[in-house]
């Protein structure tokens, strides 16, 4: 069955089937884990199919951010993308089953689950590059507003003289999580775009860090000299 038959079932069956208001996890996200997972796999062996399940059943199960078992969301993921699979798709190859569910499991930045498999890799990559650039920036900001979180500290934007604390502001995830992810990369093709879309990160944060300064026409520089991947 052609990759792009099975692309139009899932997304028919999530949009008929899965009730979520989690708006930065949403069907429009699978697709596009997807698409960056295709960009990222050009060249490689990995098997389409499996990765391809992987990004559209990543977040099947998704506990909030500030939620006490968030670690184990991708746990579940795995075992109720297989739970969807048997009831629903009967069809899809049994011998799959492990791979899809590594990748699935693999996934989650909270989870700590080291990827074994190219496939496990590739999703892992594609779905840590959401948080990152135009689309992570979005996304960073719809959650913490969606948790009631400042989005930064007026007086310490970069936390200088303070700890970081991004459980607060929203700010401080760019540092606390965003601008590590390119060392984290499994792939070659993930840490380029990674790398490139961190960079859009720091530059957003020079520019806000100016305009609190007044500065409204500037970057400041002092931000991209002490956080940019690229230099």
């Amino acid at each position: 069955m052609p990759i792009a038959h099975w692309q139009a079932r899932f997304e028919q069956y999530l949009h008929g089937n899965w009730l979520q208001d989690d708006k930065a996890h949403d069907v429009a996200h699978f697709h596009r884990v997807w698409k960056t997972a295709q960009r990222i796999m050009e060249g490689t062996e990995a098997d389409r199919l499996v990765v391809l399940t992987a990004c559209y059943f990543h977040d099947i199960v998704n506990l909030p951010k500030n939620h006490p078992e968030r670690h184990l969301a991708s746990t579940q993921a795995a075992l109720e993308t297989l739970r969807i699979l048997d009831a629903h798709f009967p069809d899809f190859p049994h011998e799959m089953y492990d791979a899809v569910a590594h990748a699935v499991h693999a996934h989650s930045f909270s989870a700590g689950v080291e990827p074994q498999t190219l496939e496990a890799k590739i999703v892992q990559d594609a779905d840590r590059l959401e948080s990152l650039g135009a689309i992570g920036l979005a996304r960073v900001f719809y959650t913490s507003g969606a948790l009631g979180r400042p989005l930064f500290d007026s007086e310490d934007p970069l936390a200088g003289q303070r700890e970081l604390d991004d459980a607060t502001y929203a700010l401080d995830h760019f540092q606390k999580k965003l601008l590590k992810l390119p060392e984290t990369m499994q792939t070659e093709a993930g840490r380029r775009l990674a790398r490139h879309n961190a960079d859009f990160l720091v530059h957003y944060m020079a520019k806000l860090c100016a305009e609190l300064k007044g500065e409204y026409h500037q970057l400041d520089n002092d931000v991209i000299e002490r956080f940019s991947p690229l230099r």
